[in-house]
């Protein structure tokens, strides 16, 4: 700031005047720091990240590479026109089969400077945003051999501006820094990542989504970070990336390591072979994929993250299949008439699920808290403890709804896909008498405890659900599917009879 001189041309020091403007005008630059603080501190850029339903297209043999990126079904001499026609069937495909609206495309120095290609590959962008889609566009090293860095931090820069300036002002276009910054410290790819936001400012904060650290498998130093409040964050799990879990070991790691993050948080990559024939609708399978993508989706479903499943196609091609036995689709090509067929229905339904959808064969999981009346479909009438209904042992029944405590449940996860079953009267659990296996054992109140005999599962029969009880494989029925008041619930083997299927209203 100059200091402003009296007008006779001499002073000691300031006048009086000198000084009260001197005075407005720091008050001012203090304004405006203030101003700029509480943007650094603005709130999350979202309280969910479901609106992501995503896939990644990603290069055959992967996207490290030290030339051009051209990701599987396109060629390098093919022009705007043709990537976009290739782009839109894939993405038709895509948004039918499954109901993708995201797609994660990889770019690197060497794509962007390449500016034949550069246009030509940016109509798979285009492409996607025209139809409304989301496109992340993520930078992979310049090499498997860079060691999990940025290998020239000037090229990367300038390949940043390029696009950002491209794209800036495009609300459907986000930008992710880098994928996997594994070759750098916590607190050096977090100096990294904020020097980014500062060096490319067209790049609005809330459409940014910053790696965890190392493999992008760990958010809680980037979340803690206040120079990252405004931005989303890039999460990824893999089995492969740690020992075998079981299903609750699985889904406790995940959100641990989303930290307080999870509502600013896409998982931008997770996966599991989807050639092999794996059931992922199995909640009682011991294959360690199966469990891996079953936690990773109810993490998912339960925080209303959205996610970029890896990979859609690409990826590096699995012994002599000759493709990523992770990949979701199958393709086949002529032309730009391209067409994808999903390998796993039942892994793709699962993805569903982790996006919120209601798939066959699972049923959304109760909200926590929430009271609930339990019907039977047969009757119409309500899951019911009989009198005395405080005790232990009080048997559980049928009867017409009166809206009385002793019909109100809530349901507690207990793990694996099971939950406890209490009633609100009481407290107590859903229980078979004597933890018995045998065929028309009743069902009844006991204190609440471990016992596989107090979990159930909700099995899926259309807009109902069956209750499985864990220790016995068998289903909580109505006997001879009486419609009187009164009746003791047994288990029975699963069938398909109307008195073995239930729903729930919260109340």
């Amino acid at each position: 700031m100059a200091l402003i001189m009296a007008s006779d041309g001499y002073s000691s020091g300031p006048s009086r005047s000198t000084r009260s403007l001197r005075r407005l005008l720091i008050a001012l630059v203090v304004a405006a720091l203030t101003a700029v603080a509480s943007l650094v501190s603005a709130p999350p850029a979202d309280a969910a990240t479901r609106q992501f339903r995503g896939m990644n297209w990603a290069v055959l043999g992967d996207n490290f590479s030290t030339g051009t990126l051209v990701v599987q079904g396109l060629s390098q001499s093919d022009s705007n026109a043709t990537v976009r026609a290739k782009a839109n069937a894939l993405y038709d495909d895509m948004a039918s089969t499954m109901g993708v609206n995201t797609v994660r495309l990889p770019i690197n120095t060497h794509t962007v400077a390449n500016t034949t290609w550069w246009n030509a590959y940016r109509g798979a962008i285009d492409a996607a945003t025209a139809r409304g889609f989301k496109v992340i566009l993520a930078y992979w090293e310049d090499g498997a051999a860079s060691g999990g860095k940025i290998t020239n931090i000037a090229a990367w820069n300038t390949m940043w501006s390029s696009v950002t300036n491209t794209y800036g002002s495009n609300s459907n276009v986000y930008f992710e820094p880098m994928n996997e910054p594994h070759g750098y410290t916590s607190a050096d790819w977090r100096n990294v990542a904020a020097n980014w936001l500062s060096y490319h400012t067209s790049a609005v904060p809330g459409r940014v989504l910053i790696g965890g650290t190392g493999y992008s498998q760990d958010l809680r130093d980037v979340c803690n970070d206040s120079r990252f409040n405004s931005t989303l964050l890039s999460f990824h799990h893999y089995a492969f990336f740690y020992s075998a879990m079981t299903y609750d070991a699985f889904r406790s790691h995940i959100q641990t390591r989303l930290g307080n993050c999870a509502s600013r948080a896409v998982a931008t990559e997770f996966g599991a072979p989807m050639s092999t024939g794996l059931n992922y609708g199995d909640a009682n399978s011991t294959d360690n994929f199966v469990r891996h993508i079953r936690a990773m989706a109810q993490v998912m479903r339960d925080n209303q993250m959205g996610g970029t499943y890896w990979p859609a196609l690409g990826g590096k091609p699995t012994g002599s299949l000759g493709y990523d036995h992770y990949s979701m689709y199958a393709l086949s090509a002529s032309g730009t008439n391209l067409n994808l067929t999903v390998r796993n229905t039942s892994g793709a339904d699962r993805i569903r699920y982790a996006w919120g959808d209601t798939i066959g064969g699972s049923t959304p999981p109760p909200a926590s808290g929430t009271v609930y009346r339990i019907n039977v479909r047969h009757s119409g009438k309500a899951m019911d403890v009989q009198q005395p209904n405080t005790d232990n042992g009080a048997r559980v029944g049928q009867y017409t709804y009166g809206g009385n405590a002793w019909q109100q449940w809530q349901f507690q996860d207990a793990g694996s896909g099971y939950w406890r079953i209490i009633s609100r009267h009481s407290g107590k659990c859903l229980d078979v008498v004597s933890a018995s296996t045998a065929d028309g054992a009743e069902l009844a109140q006991y204190t609440c405890g471990t016992g596989t005999n107090q979990q159930f599962q909700m099995v899926a029969n259309g807009s109902y659900f069956q209750l499985r009880a864990r220790h016995s494989g068998k289903c909580v029925d109505v006997p001879s599917a009486s419609t009187a008041d009164g009746v003791i619930l047994k288990q029975y083997p699963c069938n398909t009879g109307t008195n073995q299927q239930w729903s729930r209203t919260a109340v």
